[in-house]
């Protein structure tokens, strides 16, 4: 919601009359001085949006600002040029409404355009959140990163390395809703208040690491040659691209990091372009590998978490890397989620198996759910609940 700035007002005063944290208030107007309003500029307030109210017969703005528990100088502030002392019935004011409901719908086929719609509906109600791209898919698609707080702990999540594992950005879009809402309403989930995270934490996810891949899983192919002929030689001829988890050159995206890569190319199967598994020509060829391997170099990450599926684990450890109190982190997630943590695993090349090696720090990569991907929507609820322990733990130990 935007306000006008009128003589005398402040960020501080906005936080007041709207009841929010000062810093949302501030950092959702990240582009003006907050020291120095001008009479006339345009302000965010977060967690707000503007409705239409018509008024009735007996209404002044002290009983409609009763009535929703708001500041009547709110009323005032949303509609210059309106008397307070000559409504008439019938008569069109815009009224503040605190958004209490969830804007995002992660329960559902979630390919690409659902997540930029959903990125610009979160924008707009909660401006103080920053969203950039991190660069760009073989196709051309931004690779968006959201971040939300101010804290030294640099907690980054990523999800749908893998095309057929997009349910994992519905998981992850999702949280981030419930963790915004949770942040303007000054409330709790799972009894932890929330507002502290955004001083101590700074939380960065990648909801679609591999938008070409999702959208060929979820629409079929693209229309752009050579593409559109290649994903259906690769998938031999077949139409049905529910298998797919490699981004759109055959490449899996999670089998493109330099740790011990080369072991991976040697012993994987198949040996050129396919719809999973193939590790590339060489490490970190693929534009979306590279974009979250440069990433990753630049932001200090104190702990990683990678979303995939299958499987109800949690992979921490490679090769001796991973500090001491990963294990006590990993222990944590297990309590909340049931899901088993496994040390080892005969694999290399991934995401997280990189992170690890190169930072010392803790990563995880953790199998949300159960079954055969593509995992059904039938399974979300319950995935959702069992990693949003998970999710909050990251931010707590």
């Amino acid at each position: 919601m935007r306000v006008t700035v009128r003589a005398g007002d402040s960020l501080w005063y906005y936080s007041q009359l709207f009841a929010l944290p000062l810093q949302l208030v501030i950092d959702s107007n990240r582009d003006i001085n907050s020291n120095y309003l001008q009479i006339g500029q345009q302000v965010n307030v977060p967690g707000f949006a503007k409705r239409s109210y018509i008024i009735k017969k007996a209404d002044t703005f002290w009983t409609i600002a009763s009535k929703r528990n708001i500041s009547s100088d709110a009323l005032v502030l949303l509609n210059p040029g309106i008397n307070p002392r000559s409504l008439k019935v019938g008569q069109e004011i815009y009224v503040p409404v605190r958004v209490a409901e969830l804007v995002v719908n992660g329960n559902k086929e979630y390919d690409y355009q659902s997540l930029v719609t959903d990125i610009h509906k979160l924008i707009d109600v909660y401006p103080f959140i920053q969203k950039s791209s991190i660069g760009e898919s073989v196709l051309g698609s931004d690779i968006p990163e959201i971040k939300i707080g101010n804290g030294r702990k640099r907690v980054h999540i990523n999800a749908s390395f893998h095309a057929n594992e997009w349910i994992t950005t519905g998981i992850i879009m999702t949280f981030i809703n419930q963790y915004l809402l949770a942040l303007t309403n000054m409330a709790s989930i799972r009894g932890f208040v929330i507002e502290p995270f955004y001083y101590d934490v700074t939380l960065s996810i990648v909801p679609m690491v591999n938008p070409d891949g999702v959208n060929l899983v979820l629409n079929g192919p693209p229309s752009e040659e050579p593409y559109k002929s290649n994903v259906v030689k690769i998938n031999e001829g077949s139409l049905d691209f529910k298998n797919w988890k490699a981004n759109i050159r055959g490449v899996d995206l999670n089998n493109q990091y330099p740790a011990k890569w080369e072991i991976e190319k040697e012993r994987k199967e198949p040996k050129a372009k396919a719809p999973r598994d193939y590790p590339g020509d060489a490490p970190l060829t693929e534009p979306e590998a590279i974009a979250m391997a440069e990433l990753t170099r630049k932001s200090d990450f104190s702990r990683v978490l990678a979303l995939h599926t299958q499987g109800e684990e949690i992979y921490w450890g490679y090769e001796g890397f991973e500090p001491d109190y990963a294990k006590t982190i990993v222990n944590e997630f297990t309590r909340v989620s049931g899901y088993l943590a496994v040390r080892y695993i005969d694999s290399h090349a991934g995401y997280k198996d990189w992170f690890i090696q190169e930072w010392k720090r803790p990563g995880f990569t953790i199998e949300l759910g159960e079954g055969v991907n593509p995992l059904p929507l039938s399974q979300f609820s319950e995935i959702y609940e069992e990693s949003l322990g998970i999710f909050l733990a990251s931010l707590y130990m």
